[in-house]
């Protein structure tokens, strides 16, 4: 289930402020043509949340997903700068973010990234069974984390995120038939990063795009610092990992 994240203008509530949940996103990237694209989901009209909106896949970290076998770690830098800020640090935390968001990808948009195997990696949870019964084990080697955002307070729902980029040669399996006129996402596109903010984006999505075209340029070079973006003293608050 995709819980899109979002950092539009506040919206006022009678309810207590809550606490962020840690929550993942992942962009996959296929720069094997003339141009690189990427793929972006558009949100159902009957959603009350950003309907219609182009959103990446992603969705909440679970209990579970750091508990999912897979091979490859994330690189030193990357796992380095997520820990930062975090009160509570360990390796199966750290994979589980990276994990969560193949599995969301997986949920939304029938596309298991990873390797294909003979022995086929145990589930720990429903969640992951797509995984097993295809024979694909995640692989976590190919993920660069480019971005972190929290919501900001006063919002129905607030999210951590932590987005993830991977090149679509990761793409070892999809599953047809989970994009339809009633899924959560009821369009697929890849679009050319040049051309992806021109679709109705939400905030943070559209600042994301414009870190993924930066680091394009850059062919990826692991020492591009990763934004992280929240609100502090009701001020909206851009620092660098």
């Amino acid at each position: 289930m995709t819980d899109a994240v979002n950092f539009a203008d506040p919206i006022k509530t009678k309810s207590k402020l809550l606490r962020p949940r840690d929550a993942a996103t992942l962009l996959i990237v296929d720069r094997s043509g003339p141009v690189p694209t990427v793929l972006m989901g558009r949100r159902h009209m009957r959603h009350k949340f950003m309907p219609g909106k182009y959103v990446f896949p992603g969705g909440r970290v679970e209990p579970y997903d750091g508990r999912m076998p897979c091979v490859g770690e994330l690189g030193e830098s990357h796992a380095t700068r997520l820990a930062m800020h975090l009160r509570r640090v360990s390796e199966q935390r750290m994979r589980g973010f990276a994990l969560a968001a193949i599995r969301e990808t997986c949920e939304e948009t029938g596309i298991l990234l990873g390797r294909k195997t003979d022995a086929a990696p145990r589930a720990p949870h429903e969640s992951w069974k797509a995984f097993e019964d295809a024979g694909v084990v995640p692989d976590l080697s190919g993920l660069q984390f480019v971005a972190r955002a929290i919501t900001p307070p006063g919002r129905p729902r607030r999210f951590d995120a932590r987005f993830f980029v991977a090149d679509a040669n990761l793409i070892a399996h999809q599953i047809d038939g989970i994009i339809t006129p009633d899924s959560e996402l009821d369009a697929l596109v890849w679009i050319p990063v040049s051309e992806a903010k021109t679709l109705d984006l939400p905030n943070i999505t559209q600042i994301v795009v414009g870190e993924l075209a930066k680091r394009i340029e850059a062919n990826f070079d692991p020492a591009i610092p990763v934004p992280f973006i929240r609100m502090i003293n009701k001020k909206s608050v851009r620092s660098e990992l």
